[in-house]
């Protein structure tokens, strides 16, 4: 399958004009059977993920400080009986779901496109009264959208401190609620336009630990929905949203966005689908730790005697360096489990100790283990010259033993990613995991068969009533 980033035209006008036909125009039944397959296991996912959230310190202040703020409304909380005004639960699913940082990626665009994308059409194909299948092809409309917005900029928003989640995610999330709201391509144009004063997202979190990050992709969607009503009454956005002279790109890139493909923007648009290039994560960390992590827990398989390590040599792309490595010191020794879910030197630590990296691993008793702490200080990190980046998050770990001797082990294709995918039934798998923490064996079961089957559920309503608790 043709990445976004392969056979496109120079510099395309008016992206948000070609963006509102797409979204206004797609027939959901040209969409193929494989793709909208695979879109019911991305929201499996990330419906796993906020269940296994709740039992979260971040949850539930989240969810009180919301409710405090909205009153009821209809809007489903995924895994609770909280109903909230359709924003609001967006806002809420959104933290629930990318709370963790365990849901999907799209590894070209560096962003997570389902936590967003999804909040949006739950809470309002269920409010309007749509059909599963409408939700099915909403969302979809909002990851390939997304999927190609964040591409243009080649990694560059994190390099200069912006989230690609949070920034992206509103426009997204604009073209799916004006979809369900039923806009015209012109009035979707607009939306993209007044969302350009509602995105945000910033990596500030990264030097300490903070929660931020994890209201980027609610918020974008709570915005995109806002961004759509004040458009289907005609309220009137900027046309050059993007590449305009404070569009998207140039305001936010300032001198990186010589280096952004505009063709990206709307490259194969309803003929080459990026669905199902959307990567799900096997861990439960920011996507760059994923290949030190997988060779971590290689090495401690092979038997390798941890007392014997002198040091450790990490080779990661340049572009994810600011990330997951800097500043060193912290990474090391992570404050919190949101640190370690953004330190390599953690993930190489933990998977040489425990020969995993799930959520436990992020547990205070784990963060805190002197074991792990000592081998992280030894982790240094240099720049790969043979990185796959950004088609591949790739990683190698070099241990260096106290008689001179190097065992190493490479990641080139991290796993999960679109040439290395989870399986459908991986994802299963992974989801029942995320679910049991939360409820019952059973109603893991049933919340798997309602997502599994959503294309084809008459109600978005009783989906979405399906997902909460009575």
């Amino acid at each position: 399958m043709m990445s976004v980033s392969e056979g496109s035209s120079p510099n395309p006008p008016l992206i948000a004009a070609r963006l509102a036909e797409f979204a206004a125009n797609l027939d959901g039944a040209s969409i193929p059977a494989d793709v909208r397959r695979r879109a019911c296991y991305l929201i499996l996912d990330a419906v796993g993920c906020a269940l296994a959230a709740r039992r979260h310190d971040f949850a539930s202040r989240s969810l009180l400080a919301i409710s405090e703020l909205a009153g009821r409304g209809d809007g489903v909380v995924i895994g609770h009986a909280l109903r909230l005004p359709i924003r609001d639960a967006a806002l809420a699913n959104g933290v629930l779901i990318h709370g963790l940082d365990y849901d999907d990626t799209h590894i070209e665009g560096l962003l997570h496109p389902t936590a967003s994308a999804f909040t949006t059409a739950f809470a309002l194909a269920a409010h309007l009264g749509a059909s599963g299948a409408e939700l099915l092809t909403a969302y979809i409309v909002g990851v390939e959208s997304a999927a190609r917005l964040a591409s243009v900029a080649k990694g560059g928003f994190h390099q200069i401190g912006f989230h690609p989640t949070g920034l992206i995610g509103a426009f997204s999330s604009t073209l799916i609620a004006g979809r369900l709201y039923g806009l015209s391509a012109a009035q979707l144009a607009h939306a993209q336009g007044i969302a350009l004063s509602m995105s945000s997202g910033s990596l500030e979190f990264l030097e300490d630990g903070a929660w931020t990050k994890r209201i980027h992709p609610g918020w974008a969607a709570g915005s995109g929905i806002t961004a759509a009503a004040l458009a289907r009454r005609d309220f009137v956005g900027p046309a050059r949203v993007y590449e305009g002279r404070f569009g998207l790109f140039p305001s936010h890139l300032g001198p990186l966005v010589q280096g952004c493909d505009y063709s990206c923007a709307t490259a194969g648009l309803g003929e080459v689908w990026e669905t199902p290039r959307v990567a799900v994560k096997p861990f439960p960390s920011c996507h760059f730790t994923h290949a030190f992590a997988d060779a971590a827990i290689a090495l401690h398989r092979s038997g390798v005697d941890l007392g014997r390590i002198t040091r450790i040599r990490a080779l990661i792309a340049r572009e994810s360096v600011k990330t997951v490595c800097e500043p060193l010191a912290n990474k090391q020794r992570p404050s919190n489990d949101y640190d370690s879910k953004f330190s390599v030197p953690f993930a190489i630590a933990a998977g040489l100790v425990h020969g995993r990296f799930g959520l436990n691993e992020h547990e205070d008793a784990c963060r805190t283990d002197p074991r792990i702490l000592a081998l992280a200080e030894k982790v240094q990190y240099e720049i790969d010259p043979g990185t796959g980046f950004p088609r591949h998050y790739s990683g190698e770990v070099i241990v260096q033993l106290d008689d001179g001797r190097e065992l190493r082990h490479r990641e080139q294709v991290n796993r999960g990613c679109a040439d290395r995918p989870l399986s459908n039934e991986e994802i299963t798998d992974k989801f029942l995991e995320n679910a049991s923490a939360a409820v019952s064996v059973r109603r893991a079961r049933e919340i798997r068969d309602a997502v599994t089957a959503l294309d084809t559920h008459p109600s978005a309503r009783a989906f979405a009533e399906s997902l909460g608790e009575h």
